[in-house]
């Protein structure tokens, strides 16, 4: 019961697997969620201890019976310290050319799932007293790009809701780590939904040229160790926030001449 629980959405892959290890490596006892099954098997083989790996099946777009998979979670090591909320899908799609219902997915699974799966877990925190949302959202909830509309939307709408749920629950010791990623070298593009919804199939040159899944947990663990409020990860991508905040017009004529897919 000393040792931290962390759950994990989005971990059948690519940065949340990154994550599972790393977190199993450093002696919390994990939690891992998808909708894929048997890739979580998978991962929790190659974790270093996997005995200290629990596995929950989980689809964000399926919020029928969160509060059941939160007593489900909580069950598995009788406590949960920190949710690591990564679970989403990608876009690579041109607005005019992206259907409403492409539009309302990524909105579904990206920040309603994130959010019904909070509400679920947060009396439970709120009651311990205790608790660590830590969000990956993207460098693009920080600043929009081409081909990534309602993506960056999604993710927007996460900094402004767990913002807000940071300063509410100050008081019952609730703490709110926003993680946002640049390139990462994972399937996120291959995966990443077209105009008609279906899958892109190819991975970006930025993408494939970008931190390595391992790099990026490690980060990640040292933001939540630190309880730090927001951090950005990645290579020089990320000075693009701070060219944005300061330097705006700049900003916007240096995106419309990049090569963003």
């Amino acid at each position: 019961m000393n040792e931290p629980v962390i759950w994990i959405t989005g971990a059948s892959s690519g940065i949340g697997e990154a994550c599972a290890k790393k977190f199993c490596q450093e002696g919390y006892q994990v939690i891992i969620s998808s909708r894929k099954e048997a890739e979580l098997e998978r991962v929790k083989n190659t974790c270093i201890h996997p005995d200290r790996v629990k596995i929950l099946p989980l689809d964000l777009a399926d919020q029928s019976d969160f509060e059941h998979t939160v007593k489900q979670a909580v069950s598995l090591f009788g406590k949960v310290d920190i949710l690591l909320h990564n679970g989403g899908i990608s876009q690579r799609s041109l607005i005019k050319e992206t259907d409403l219902e492409v539009d309302r997915k990524l909105m579904e699974v990206n920040f309603f799932g994130t959010v019904a799966l909070t509400k679920a877990i947060l009396p439970y925190f709120m009651e311990r007293k205790s608790g660590h949302f830590a969000v990956v959202t993207s460098l693009v909830g920080k600043f929009a790009s081409p081909y990534r509309s309602a993506y960056a939307a999604s993710k927007h709408a996460l900094h402004g809701f767990f913002d807000t749920l940071r300063a509410e629950h100050y008081q019952d010791n609730i703490a709110v780590t926003l993680i946002c990623p640049g390139f990462i070298r994972t399937q996120v593009s291959v995966n990443a939904l077209t105009g008609d919804g279906s899958s892109l199939g190819k991975m970006d040159d930025a993408q494939a040229k970008g931190m390595s899944p391992e790099s990026c947990a490690n980060a990640i663990f040292k933001a939540i160790q630190k309880q730090k409020e927001e951090v950005l990860v990645g290579g020089k991508e990320i000075y693009a926030v701070y060219l944005k905040r300061f330097f705006p017009h700049i900003f916007s004529k240096i995106l419309r001449k990049a090569k963003v897919r």
